[in-house]
């Protein structure tokens, strides 16, 4: 491998105060293609682009980094363009660090989706959605890998380990995740168990192409391989998936191979059990490792997962809340399509301020909303981008000044004062 080419590592900062389950700091993440300081918000730029908005764009609303989707990009324009483009960054113009999932996500959802999004809650499902779950599959999962249809031309492909580090070696981001199993809510104790083995042996597998892929694209620079903790609601599932990657994570390292240089935490949660989860997880996880909680966008949420121990998040919520009129204010969550913005020229968010509320006022981008122009898309994906990235930045100054839980009640108190 090239010694020029620097490898991913994390440097704890300030830590939390230690309770039981609560592992929260700062720290800085470095890669190949610049620092992130930790906890950060990831925005998710799906298709090598955050929707309605222009890289120069991203970097106003204050991101660190990006992630996109080896799903999305392996369908169109495909992998090899690229690679040949020179990585993800370089084709969509971005200057800083990426991430890439493995494309799990995406492939399990179309398989055990309901009405196209995953179970998070059991609550509110009966015996037709788990039917309905069932028919028409879109993805079919065996020990090896998943075969499934594309959602742009019903054409079949088969993803495997190998395939997935395949697709995202060459897609060339600083941060990738092994390939895994995701399960809903409502699938068995038995079938979760036999899914968290599955992973399991994937992430092995991942391991070993990543470390093959590394040496044949030598020159290149060197991609951080990060592990995905499965096993749902359950504690001793949780606890066992994390310890059984740290032991792939030792065995790589004794063989001179590369190792996990993080750890991804996925699943269907509920809202209630999210800090319980994640914490059950950093229990288990090494300080030296960044974790990344994949999918995860409300203000409250953040808050919890930060206090377990989460260092980065991703999650579309707010671009496509923006993109339909929706946004974030100090005050709570607002809709700018209502009929009482129609002559309302205040910003957006005056106190908050940022770029969109100094610059539009709410009846403007009302107008736009409801004359379908797209810059009200742009205006609002801006605002609310800005608004994730700069509340996140707060809270890791926040712990930095020993004045988070101050923050964290003035913040929640006013922010959720409408729904109390």
């Amino acid at each position: 491998m090239n010694p020029t080419h620097t490898d991913l590592s994390y440097t704890v900062g300030t830590e939390l105060e230690p309770a039981p389950g609560r592992h929260g700091r700062t720290g800085t993440i470095h890669t190949p293609h610049g620092d992130i300081q930790t906890p950060a918000f990831i925005p998710v730029a799906t298709k090598a682009t955050v929707k309605t908005l222009t890289p120069e764009q991203i970097h106003q609303t204050g991101a660190q980094a990006i992630l996109s989707n080896a799903y999305h990009l392996y369908l169109q324009p495909g992998p090899d363009i690229v690679d040949e483009a020179g990585g993800v960054a370089a084709f969509e113009h971005w200057d800083g660090p990426t991430y890439t999932d493995s494309g799990g996500f995406q492939v399990m959802s179309l398989g055990v989706g309901f009405k196209k999004v995953l179970a998070m809650d059991i609550a509110d499902l009966d015996e037709s959605d788990i039917r309905a779950a069932n028919k028409d599959r879109m993805a079919r999962v065996d020990d090896d890998g998943v075969d499934f249809k594309s959602v742009i031309d019903g054409s079949s492909h088969r993803f495997t380990p190998e395939v997935s580090m395949q697709i995202q070696h060459q897609l060339g981001a600083d941060i990738m995740f092994a390939f895994d199993e995701l399960t809903t809510l409502v699938d068995t104790r038995d079938y979760q168990e036999h899914s968290v083995e599955r992973t399991r042996r994937w992430a092995q597998r991942c391991l070993d192409e990543h470390d093959r892929l590394t040496h044949a694209r030598e020159g290149k620079p060197l991609q951080s391989l990060w592990g995905v903790v499965q096993g749902a609601q359950y504690e001793d599932l949780r606890r066992s998936a994390v310890r059984g990657l740290l032991d792939l994570d030792r065995e790589a390292r004794e063989e001179g191979k590369r190792g996990f240089g993080g750890f991804g935490i996925g699943g269907a949660l509920e809202k209630e059990n999210l800090g319980t989860i994640v914490g059950w997880v950093t229990d288990e996880l090494p300080a030296d490792k960044p974790r990344h909680l994949l999918g995860i966008s409300e203000p409250d949420d953040i808050f919890t997962a930060v206090e377990a121990g989460a260092d980065t998040f991703d999650c579309v919520a707010p671009t496509r809340l923006g993109r339909r009129g929706g946004v974030y204010t100090l005050d709570g969550r607002m809709n700018l399509t209502a009929a009482r913005f129609k002559r309302d020229f205040a910003g957006v968010d005056e106190e908050f301020g940022g770029y969109v509320s100094q610059n539009y006022s709410r009846a403007y981008i009302h107008h736009l909303l409801k004359a379908k122009e797209f810059l009200a898309g742009t205006l609002c994906t801006m605002h609310n981008l800005e608004f994730m990235i700069r509340l996140v930045d707060n809270i890791r100054a926040a712990i930095d000044a020993g004045e988070y839980e101050a923050y964290r009640d003035e913040f929640m108190g006013r922010y959720y004062a409408k729904q109390r």
